[in-house]
C-alpha cells in the first residue's frame, strides 16, 4: 500500500470534478438496482489501496460536527467541563447550527504521526468517516460529493463505481 499523495490527489480532483459530481448526482437521482451491493465492492477495494494514516487531510482541512454526547465525552476524557471544552475549542455555526472545530488542522491531530490524540473518543461524525457503505447509500452521495475534494478514499470509491458501471 502506498502512501497517499495529495497532490496528486488534488490534481486528479481538480481534473475530475465536474464529471464526478455530475454522476453523483445522477446516480442519487437514478440508482441502480445494483448500487449497495458494489458499494460494499468498491469499498472492499479502496481500503486494500488506500492508507488513512498517511494522509490525514479530513483533519488537515475539513471539521467534524460535534454532537452533545460527543462533546461531553470529549471533555470528560481531557477533565474539562462541557462549557469549557467548547470555549476552548468549539464554535458555533450559523448556518447548520453545528458545533464544529475553531482550527485547522483539528486541535487532536498530531501533525507528526497523523494520528488522532483523542481516538478512544473521537466523535462520531471522525468514527464514521468517510461514510462510503452507509446506507440507504443514496442518502450519502451529497456527502461524497463533498468529501471527493478532501478525501482520496472517497474520491477513489466514487471513481470506482463510476467506471463499475460505464461497462
Amino acid at each position: 500500500m502506498q502512501p497517499v499523495n495529495l497532490k496528486k490527489h488534488k490534481k486528479n480532483f481538480q481534473q475530475n470534478k465536474r464529471k464526478l459530481r455530475h454522476f453523483i448526482t445522477r446516480t442519487e437521482n437514478n440508482p441502480p438496482q445494483n448500487l449497495e451491493l458494489l458499494s460494499k465492492k468498491k469499498n472492499k477495494e479502496v481500503w486494500a489501496e488506500i492508507n488513512c494514516i498517511s494522509c490525514a487531510n479530513c483533519c488537515k482541512g475539513m471539521s467534524p460536527t460535534y454532537t452533545f454526547g460527543d462533546i461531553k465525552r470529549i471533555a470528560s476524557h481531557l477533565g474539562m467541563r462541557p462549557k469549557d471544552f467548547k470555549e476552548k475549542w468549539l464554535y458555533r455555526d450559523k448556518k447548520e447550527n453545528d458545533w464544529m472545530n475553531k482550527s485547522r488542522p483539528c486541535q487532536f491531530l498530531n501533525l507528526k504521526t497523523n494520528k488522532c490524540t483523542i481516538y478512544e473518543v473521537r466523535p462520531a461524525d471522525c468514527a464514521g468517516f468517510p461514510h462510503l457503505v452507509k446506507t440507504p447509500i443514496t442518502d450519502y452521495m451529497h456527502v461524497h460529493k463533498q468529501n471527493i475534494e478532501y478525501c482520496p478514499a472517497t474520491l477513489l470509491f466514487v471513481e470506482k463505481i463510476y467506471e463499475a458501471m460505464q461497462h
